[in-house]
């Protein structure tokens, strides 16, 4: 069990962990499949982004991230062999805003926010993060975006600044716990960095590793959820019956 109160600053990636972009991006190309009559299962459409997804980020770090959608979706509709479609690309390209966070989300955030100062390190571009963080409610004191850097997670970019951001505020990186789905692009990373880490495991039972790619990383804590962080910080805090949020 972490010791929860030598930490003073809780990082999060954004999308895998508070977002749940699997689902949002099943539910964008599920109407797309039906017109186009394919027999190809959200979830492939979905595995198959995160490899696209990889090799822009790879390729072009300083390649805004509506465009790593629109590049990646013409090469979905490539790999499945499906007309090139200009207008699902554009709209896919646009999508981050309206991808919705897990159900848990903005009640653990509310929770945690009152515990921690809260963070963000995420691999997307500015104009798609605002719109995201105005659905989570909770105010956090710095994020850092691929926009910022000029890189996509796993590379170190985003986490040198987040430890500057937090020496500013007079926190040091001992103090920060980095909580995220993605082994592949932040507790790896963490894990070279020398970083406290907290795995969400939000795909537990399920098969693959959805949007994401897999890596063999060790965190410092795994959970299922935001709400059995909360829970576990709750217990740690000495209350007698931890309440489980909504899952």
């Amino acid at each position: 069990m972490l010791e929860f109160s030598k930490y003073k600053l809780l990082t999060f990636d954004c999308y895998g962990t508070l977002i749940d972009w699997d689902t949002s991006i099943s539910n964008i190309v599920q109407p797309w499949l039906v017109e186009m009559r394919s027999q190809v299962p959200p979830d492939l459409v979905v595995s198959t982004f995160a490899l696209m997804q990889a090799k822009h980020q790879q390729m072009r770090p300083t390649l805004l991230y509506p465009e790593v959608l629109r590049r990646s979706w013409r090469d979905i509709e490539e790999q499945f062999g499906w007309d090139e479609n200009l207008a699902r690309a554009d709209e896919f390209a646009r999508s981050v805003p309206s991808w919705r966070p897990f159900a848990d989300t903005i009640e653990s955030l509310q929770y945690l926010s009152r515990h921690f100062a809260l963070g963000i390190l995420s691999n997307v571009d500015n104009a798609s993060l605002s719109g995201t963080l105005r659905a989570l409610e909770v105010p956090f004191l710095f994020t850092v975006t691929a926009e910022d850097v000029a890189s996509y997670k796993p590379g170190e970019p985003h986490f040198d600044v987040a430890f500057q951001e937090a020496a500013r505020h007079g926190i040091d990186k001992s103090e920060i716990l980095h909580t995220a789905q993605s082994k592949h692009h932040d507790i790896a990373p963490g894990n070279r960095l020398g970083l406290t880490t907290i795995w969400v495991n939000r795909r537990h039972g399920k098969k693959g590793t959805g949007a994401t790619l897999a890596a063999t990383a060790n965190p410092s804590l795994t959970v299922n959820s935001l709400a059995e962080l909360v829970d576990l910080h709750r217990s740690a805090q000495g209350a007698s019956q931890p309440v489980s949020l909504s899952q």
